[in-house]
């Protein structure tokens, strides 16, 4: 099953809105076939590996870190492909939720005499595929929020100055992250200060994220960098009735979307609900502080990518991580269960899960 979930990380940025996936057929006790999911609308995981193994796939065991799909959308139901090649054995990490599978395509296995076993490296299997099961029992994409703070937790010097907080390692993988990210999110304030790309800068690398910007007043400069450079969409957020003049300025720049905006703070819901109709799986949120704050206000963020520096910017005149209210005691505090803490250069990410204190 390692090699399964290694396959299936192959995957990774270029599958959604499918699941990452990987599949091992083994016989004999030795690897027959090996496949994995590379892009929406490419040959399943398992069909890879069918095709791979040929004829020796007849009898074979199929290890693979998700339910085996039962209907047809771009391609053919895995499972039925699994039926007609024969194999003995299925050894699955976790059931499809998504309704179209969600249990039948162990069904279809069972009912043509191929034995099922559930549930081997299940916590890295959900792990791996966080997103994708978050939209099919949440009904909305995964929220990540990721900023990068001084350790006295600013984000910004006097005057905004945020450039750079953390050092060259921290940066480059902060890329690896937005590759991990279907779409990258930030309030307009945050545009205006930096003026972000937004986009995924790795040698080698090519992938277009949704870049998203938070803003209510549209107060979006048409000059700003990612509305000429830089590929992925970009999709501006606004209040209700925007000025018609704005909205004329970022024509063929940027989809311009009026979502609701009670007391002048955008439905972070609507947008969420707006970008998984486009497909979007997962959101990262990059800013800043009011955005961040916005999202935890509303119970939507999912979990949390901090870089911490070793340097100290002081709080007069900088920006803390959060613009929100203290809570009364830090037992009512939002708490992160982290998963991970992890060295870059100078600096440290954590890396964790968002959990509210209960009432």
């Amino acid at each position: 099953m390692e090699q399964t979930l290694a396959l299936a990380a192959l995957g990774e940025g270029t599958t959604s809105p499918n699941p990452r996936v990987g599949c091992l057929l083994v016989r004999d006790g030795q690897p027959v076939g090996r496949g994995f999911h590379r892009a929406a609308g490419d040959a399943h995981a398992e069909a890879g590996a069918v095709a791979e193994a040929g004829e020796r796939a007849c009898g074979a065991t199929v290890y693979v870190n998700l339910e085996p799909c039962s209907h047809r959308g771009r391609t053919p139901p895995c499972a039925d492909l699994l039926v007609r090649a024969r194999v003995r054995r299925v050894v699955a990490s976790i059931t499809d939720p998504n309704p179209e599978v969600d249990g039948r395509g162990f069904a279809r296995l069972r009912q043509a005499g191929i034995e099922v076993e559930v549930g081997p490296l299940e916590r890295e299997a959900r792990r791996l595929n966080a997103p994708f099961l978050h939209v099919h029992t949440a009904g909305r994409p995964l929220v990540t929020l990721k900023a990068a703070a001084s350790a006295d937790g600013m984000i910004a010097a006097g005057g905004g100055a945020s450039r750079w907080i953390t050092g060259a390692s921290a940066r480059i993988f902060a890329h690896r992250i937005r590759l991990r990210h279907d779409a990258v999110l930030v309030g307009s304030g945050t545009v205006r200060r930096d003026d972000p790309l937004l986009t995924v800068r790795l040698h080698g690398v090519r992938a277009d994220r949704v870049r998203v910007v938070l803003a209510p007043d549209l107060d979006i400069d048409p000059a700003a960098r990612m509305l000429h450079e830089g590929g992925g969409r970009v999709r501006i957020y606004t209040a209700p009735n925007p000025s018609p003049r704005r909205v004329a300025l970022l024509e063929g720049r940027a989809d311009v979307v009026a979502v609701p905006a009670p007391g002048g703070r955008l439905d972070l819901a609507a947008v969420l609900r707006d970008l998984g109709g486009l497909g979007v799986l997962s959101v990262l949120v990059e800013g800043g502080a009011r955005t961040f704050a916005g999202f935890l206000e509303a119970g939507l963020a999912d979990r949390v990518d901090l870089f911490t520096a070793p340097i100290l910017l002081g709080a007069r005149g900088g920006t803390p991580l959060l613009d929100l209210e203290a809570p009364a005691s830090p037992d009512a505090a939002v708490r992160i269960e982290v998963e991970h803490r992890i060295p870059l250069g100078e600096d440290v990410l954590l890396v964790g899960a968002i959990h509210r204190a209960q009432a």
